[in-house]
């Protein structure tokens, strides 16, 4: 039996996929509400040279305006960061299912101590994904997490 995380996991990879064709850094989001992708959203930092750009914020701009946040879901093929864990927060957001944690642990512990549920898919598609650009284009991702 499949996972019920794997379809919404599908979309943020496909997101991830569109932003590293755009030249971008390959990581994507959604937004779930009972079963319905809301947002989506891939780390558009390099394409609109804006450095907050990151899959999740990107995702949580194109959801909108959507009220409470207390039944959604957010995906991720990474682990958030502080900055996106910090938006997960200030919204409520109960739920978040990240790809991997394997290439950046993210701020994992921080959104626990504040009542977020993490979950980590351990998806060898993510870390691939991931593995791979960090490996081709170390400078970019080390800007992008701030090193």
């Amino acid at each position: 039996m499949n996972n019920p995380h794997d379809k919404f996991m599908d979309a943020a990879i496909a997101e991830a996929r569109k932003g590293l064709a755009e030249g971008g850094i390959p990581i994507g989001s959604v937004l779930v509400r009972n079963g319905i992708i809301i947002g989506r959203g891939r780390n558009r930092r390099v394409q609109q040279g804006d450095p907050v750009a990151h899959a999740e914020i990107d995702c949580l701009r194109r959801a909108g305006r959507v009220g409470p946040y207390g039944d959604t879901i957010l995906y991720s093929t990474l682990m958030p960061c502080h900055l996106c864990a910090g938006a997960v927060v200030q919204f409520g957001i109960p739920l978040v299912v990240a790809g991997e944690s394997h290439t950046f642990p993210g701020a994992a512990e921080f959104m626990r101590s504040h009542g977020v549920e993490v979950a980590d898919m351990h998806h060898l598609e993510c870390r691939d994904l991931m593995e791979s650009f960090i490996r081709d284009n170390p400078r970019l991702w080390n800007e992008d997490i701030g090193k």
